[in-house]
């Protein structure tokens, strides 16, 4: 890994940076304080602004909040971009669904995820959720606990198998593995390459000058359309992989 010329650092965000729906680790949140002190921070992953705010924002030790300035939030894989502006996030785009899209994405992965045997009657929350630009299915809800969630599909094969069914039913649109139980519906070619490629544009920072960090950069995962981009990765498996990352490249500078 070429570490001299990044000008910019983006991140998934659930079990990269903090484990799933969790706050970021003390540790994590330091190290990612630092990292904003040298180049420009995107985070991009499936869930929604609130998650961003709840799981990391309001867990990051900052002395300066004006250092938010260089933070990119990219929620829901990047169809979504929020810049800290004058005190606030601001919604800078939103590739939202149509309600005819939203509702065949419900109906399909509702379909396929009970023939499949994937539909739990014991969950921590709603399975389905609309979050505008994004529907997401969480096999044992959104609050389910981190343990619960790694022991319903160690291997990712129900999500793969998941994925791949739903997606035969909506040629239209993007079907992604997401998190550890989840699954994510977004409009055909609005997806994390898709986001990459707009904070390029919007920033004026090449492929090339960027680092990708994710846990999901498998063919099946939903960070895997980033390698297409040219953008160097760096494929983690949790939190603590992400923070000798964040140290080793820290050190480097």
């Amino acid at each position: 890994m070429t570490l001299s010329p990044v000008r910019l650092v983006a991140f998934d965000l659930d079990d990269t940076l903090a484990p799933s729906k969790s706050p970021v680790d003390p540790r994590m949140a330091e190290l990612l304080v630092k990292l904003l002190g040298a180049v420009e921070v995107c985070v991009i992953s499936g869930g929604q602004f609130g998650q961003f705010q709840s799981q990391l924002v309001d867990n990051l030790p900052l002395d300066h909040p004006e250092a938010l300035a260089r933070m990119h939030l990219m929620p829901t894989c990047g169809t979504q971009y929020f810049l800290f502006r004058d005190g606030a996030w601001v919604r800078q785009y939103a590739e939202n669904l149509t309600d005819e899209q939203k509702r065949a994405a419900l109906a399909a992965v509702e379909s396929e995820a009970k023939r499949l045997g994937f539909w739990e009657t014991e969950t921590w929350g709603p399975i389905l959720e609309d979050r505008g630009s994004q529907i997401t299915f969480s096999a044992l809800g959104q609050a389910a606990p981190v343990d619960a969630k790694k022991a319903w599909d160690p291997t990712g094969e129900k999500k793969n198998a998941l994925r791949a069914a739903v997606q035969q039913h909506l040629p239209d649109l993007e079907v992604r593995s997401g998190g550890s139980t989840s699954v994510d519906i977004t409009r055909r070619g609005i997806d994390k390459a898709y986001g990459m490629a707009r904070l390029s544009e919007l920033t004026g920072i090449p492929f090339e000058q960027m680092l990708f960090v994710g846990d999901r950069l498998d063919p099946d995962g939903n960070d895997f359309p980033v390698i297409a981009l040219g953008i160097p990765t760096r494929a983690v498996e949790g939190w603590e992989d992400t923070a000798e990352v964040v140290e080793e490249f820290l050190a480097a500078r």
